[in-house]
């Protein structure tokens, strides 16, 4: 066991051990269940997961706790940078709890208080105020290894279509960017916050030069920025972030929001319980439409934390009440229209979000007219409309695209989101690191269900020739004794 004069790698190699036992003490039911099938003569896989970040893993770890083993993760990025968490997220700390769980499923010594602790002791983690960003990343990179989960980097999904096994069972045909086509019998979109749209920007933002704006989601040179003055749209934690990181490479930033008052609301901490997070699926779809829709109106706030960090800088603005409304280059600046005077800048950074949009998504864009979105389910009552919201995927139970019209392409259920676009269905799922004890568990079992249910014949089959004796009986003992003589 870890205790306090263990720390650093030895920490960590105990720890590691002491994972595994845990793992071997909870992993009733032990027994297979999964048979190999075959597509054209080749091995097909029972799930394909696109996504190899936190989300994508804990999904491959709940499958194969379950003994559904054939399974392949693919990422774009290369080893090392899938997800946020060294790339764009350019915060310093996490914005949640540091004791809060997810990619562990319930099993301690997964826990990032039990790998903190084990590397640095726990008065280091009690001093912790907030889970430092990279530290998060490099816990996610010991999950993957610890786990032996089996992941190819640098591959992409860009296409999907249906088809069927050798033995004439349902599989999809995935295209990647290889060139290869992988037959599976479920796919799991465990793409992130722009999975199932489009990080967005007003377009006469996006039709400046490439080299004169991003987007929050984007490489950015901030080295570059120093000495110039740099324009921030929108008031949330990403574009505040951003804001920050711009000013501590020495830019003389402005942060416009188009509201009289930032929000200083987070309204993911108050749903974060597990009545809602388990069962806000199952409530009416009215209730759905209200409840999710005013939260994400009202947009994450940014944390006090972040914050104090622009605030640090006595030259940095925050303009409230403030919208864009056009933009166009002027005597080598950003020339900005906003409702009250024109602003120039140098550079300009979008903290727009993402919006969504099945056909923006090019691995989608072949089948987005067959998946039903909420517009096409749900007529909300005046006053509630809201476009935004409608162009959300309508899923079923199982985060399983629905057909928009029943019927025409049934393959779609073998398709299972698990990232930002599962919101206004689910609440906090996909990508939330505080859904994920309960959204995980949830969406594998939906997957499970899935792959017995298309082998139900199969197992009533197999049921029928079980013939496993428990015990030999002795008929020759006088001690059994069959009424009219012995058996045979």
């Amino acid at each position: 066991m870890i205790d306090a004069t263990t720390s650093g790698a030895a920490g960590l190699a105990i720890l590691e051990a002491q994972a595994h036992r845990e793992l071997d003490l909870t992993a009733h039911p032990r027994a297979d269940w999964m048979v190999p099938r075959l597509y054209r003569g080749k091995p097909a896989l029972d799930v394909l997961i696109v996504g190899a970040g936190q989300c994508g893993m804990a999904t491959a770890f709940g499958l194969m706790r379950d003994r559904v083993r054939n399974i392949l993760l693919i990422d774009r990025a290369p080893e090392g940078k899938e997800g946020p968490w060294s790339t764009f997220a350019r915060m310093p700390t996490l914005r949640s709890a540091k004791d809060q769980t997810g990619p562990d499923l319930g099993v301690a010594s997964l826990t990032f208080q039990a790998w903190y602790e084990a590397q640095y002791g726990a008065d280091a983690f009690a001093r912790l105020h907030l889970i430092p960003t990279g530290q998060w990343h490099t816990y996610l990179l010991w999950i993957r290894r610890v786990l032996a989960l089996p992941i190819r980097n640098e591959v992409a999904l860009t296409a999907i279509a249906p088809g069927q096994l050798d033995d004439g069972g349902r599989c999809l045909l995935a295209t990647l960017s290889t060139g290869e086509v992988l037959a599976t019998r479920k796919l799991v979109l465990a793409t992130g916050q722009d999975g199932t749209g489009e990080w967005w920007m007003p377009d006469f933002i996006r039709a400046l030069p490439a080299d004169r704006r991003a987007h929050t989601c984007e490489n950015i040179d901030f080295e570059r920025l120093r000495g110039r003055t740099v324009a921030v749209l929108g008031a949330g934690a990403s574009a505040m972030d951003n804001a920050a990181v711009a000013l501590e490479h020495g830019a003389d930033v402005h942060l416009f929001c188009r509201r009289e008052t930032p929000s200083v609301i987070q309204p993911y901490r108050w749903l974060t319980f597990a009545g809602f997070l388990r069962h806000m699926s199952e409530m009416p779809d009215e209730w759905r439409w209200r409840i999710m829709g005013h939260i994400m109106r009202t947009r994450e706030s940014f944390p006090g934390d972040t914050y104090r960090r622009v605030m640090a800088f006595p030259d940095f603005r925050m303009h409230v009440g403030r919208n864009w409304t056009d933009a166009r280059l002027a005597n080598g600046r950003v020339r900005i229209e906003t409702t009250s005077e024109p602003f120039d800048a140098d550079y300009v950074i979008c903290g727009t979000g993402i919006r969504q949009n099945l056909k923006a998504r090019p691995e989608l864009a072949n089948i987005a007219d067959h998946v039903a979105l909420w517009g096409d389910r749900y007529a909300p009552p005046p006053g509630e409309e809201d476009p935004l919201l409608a162009a959300s995927p309508y899923l079923g139970p199982d985060y399983a695209f629905l057909e928009k019209t029943p019927g025409t392409t049934p393959w779609l259920a073998d398709i299972h989101l698990f990232g930002i676009g599962t919101t206004l269905s689910f609440g906090p799922s996909g990508s939330s690191i505080n859904a994920m004890t309960i959204a995980v568990p949830k969406l594998v079992a939906g997957l499970t269900r899935g792959l017995f249910q298309a082998d139900l014949e199969r197992h009533w089959a197999s049921l029928l020739a079980y013939d496993i004796k428990q015990v030999e009986l002795d008929w020759q003992s006088g001690q059994m004794q069959a009424d009219g003589g012995f058996p045979g």
